[in-house]
């Protein structure tokens, strides 16, 4: 199992196997706090060996630096087929809303694939703007 693609954008969607990914980012910028960021897309993009072809359970957690969750988690299950050749991609796309920042910081998403942590991004949460 690869991760060949992890980021946040402003828009995404699958469709027929093809990702459709608008505007990717790692910082979202408030001139005041706390803040509501409206929408974010979260997209991976997870290329499995031959052999890896199966049901895996995953989940998405977001925690700042002191440990604490910004959100529920998002989690769920890829059922891994293959369609003739020796690897299979699986895409996760989530949209989510209304995203709640207390302070400036640092909020990291972990993707789990069966219970394990097989990846991480940082979204950055910065003060600025005139």
């Amino acid at each position: 199992m690869k991760i060949e693609l992890f980021t946040f954008c402003d828009f995404a969607q699958e469709s027929g196997g093809k990702l459709t990914i608008v505007g990717t980012f790692d910082t979202i910028i408030s001139r005041n706090f706390p803040c509501v960021h409206p929408q974010l897309s979260v997209v991976i993009r997870i290329r499995f060996d031959l052999w890896e072809f199966a049901n895996h359970p995953f989940r998405i957690e977001t925690r700042d630096l002191n440990g604490e969750m910004s959100m529920e988690p998002i989690s769920g299950s890829l059922d891994v087929r293959g369609v003739g050749n020796a690897t299979a991609v699986s895409h996760l796309v989530f949209t989510i809303g209304n995203l709640r920042f207390k302070n400036p910081g640092v909020v990291n998403f972990t993707l789990f694939l069966d219970d394990k942590e097989a990846g991480t991004i940082p979204l950055y949460i910065r003060k600025g703007g005139g």
